[in-house]
């Protein structure tokens, strides 16, 4: 068994020393590579994980607000810091690592399908008050001052039940 397959800190350790010494020759190319890239599909999880919590939370503030309105005035605050909390994060990763923003719009295709399934369960509505697709862009879903609201009234542009 190798360092990697018993103590993976330990592994990652060691590769550090190797890089800093300059000892190429020893590294663990093949165990680089795959953690490199696990590495990579972490951080783009991330970006899609944050999208599902904010669209979720999103969705809850617009449907209840036409739906739900006694449900909407007790939650709303509470869901619109998780918007503001994970606004702020999705701007850090965003800033952190800029390349990930090619990925905005198909992340959020992806992850409002999961969102909406969130707020359906959250809310307990007939899922025809809820939109089938994303109804924002990635730059409204961002902005700290965007706040889906009964101006967008959702019984309007969505089907009814």
């Amino acid at each position: 068994m190798t360092l990697y397959e018993t103590d993976w800190y330990a592994w990652v350790q060691e590769q550090a020393v190797l890089l800093e010494h300059g000892r190429f020759d020893a590294l663990d190319v093949d165990h680089l590579i795959e953690e490199l890239n696990l590495m990579a599909g972490s951080t783009r999880e991330q970006l899609y994980d944050r999208l599902i919590v904010l669209l979720a939370h999103l969705l809850k503030l617009q449907v209840a607000a036409s739906v739900l309105p006694g449900v909407h005035d007790r939650a709303q605050r509470g869901w619109r810091l998780t918007c503001t909390e994970q606004r702020r994060r999705l701007a850090r990763l965003l800033h952190r690592h800029p390349s990930l923003q090619p990925t905005m719009a198909t992340e959020l295709l992806e992850a409002f399908v999961v969102a909406r399934l969130q707020a359906l369960a959250a809310l307990q509505v007939n899922e025809a008050y809820l939109p089938a697709e994303c109804p924002w862009q990635a730059q409204q879903v961002l902005d700290l001052n965007f706040w889906p609201d009964k101006s967008q009234d959702i019984l309007n542009t969505f089907a009814r039940p």
